[in-house]
């Protein structure tokens, strides 16, 4: 997974620079969550790891099945993808696109795990206090993991908070096996 990342950044700077000079980060962003789609469909995942098929026919099936909804650039993304091997990287160039533009807006995404349901002042608490402590506005995703026991866990970009009481049981049996 680390490796897809690493092939995905620089694809993803190129694909946010030329966004940025033609003022469309939304319409970018919005073609490569298509392209990503597109890339993880189970069926299209075969037909582009498949090394019968030549490089050129990968991109254009992923561009055919695009239809209109890619401009010419994306599609000149999709063309230089696959003549390097890498179409299966479109959805962590989609991710790492999507970091890049949340940057720039000073925005960033974080997802909460906890072992309940939160409510909506525990949602409101753990935004306003990211909010504060990052500096940016925060999207918040909750889900609801009931295997933590108890606590959540918390991911912000690079940033991850686990209270949960299952990761403090992992902690301590390490510390004991030590």
């Amino acid at each position: 997974m680390s490796d897809l990342i690493s092939v995905a950044r620089p694809y993803a700077r190129a694909a946010y620079e030329r966004a940025r000079e033609a003022k469309d980060l939304a319409g970018w962003a919005e073609q490569l969550d298509l392209l990503a789609a597109i890339a993880s469909d189970s069926q299209m995942h075969s037909l582009l790891s498949n090394p019968r098929l030549p490089r050129a026919d990968r991109a254009q099936l992923v561009l055919d099945v695009a239809a209109d909804k890619v401009g010419a650039e994306a599609g000149n993304l999709v063309r230089l993808l696959a003549e390097n091997g890498r179409l299966l990287a479109l959805p962590a160039v989609r991710d790492a696109f999507a970091e890049l533009k949340a940057a720039a807006e000073q925005r960033i995404h974080a997802n909460v795990v906890a072992y309940r349901k939160l409510t909506q002042a525990q949602e409101k608490e753990i935004h306003d206090a990211l909010a504060k402590g990052l500096g940016c506005e925060v999207d918040l995703e909750c889900s609801v993991d009931s295997s933590l026991i108890g606590g959540a866990i918390i991911r912000a970009g690079d940033l991850v908070i686990d209270g949960s009481v299952r990761g403090q049981l992992n902690r301590l049996a390490a510390n004991l096996s030590r």
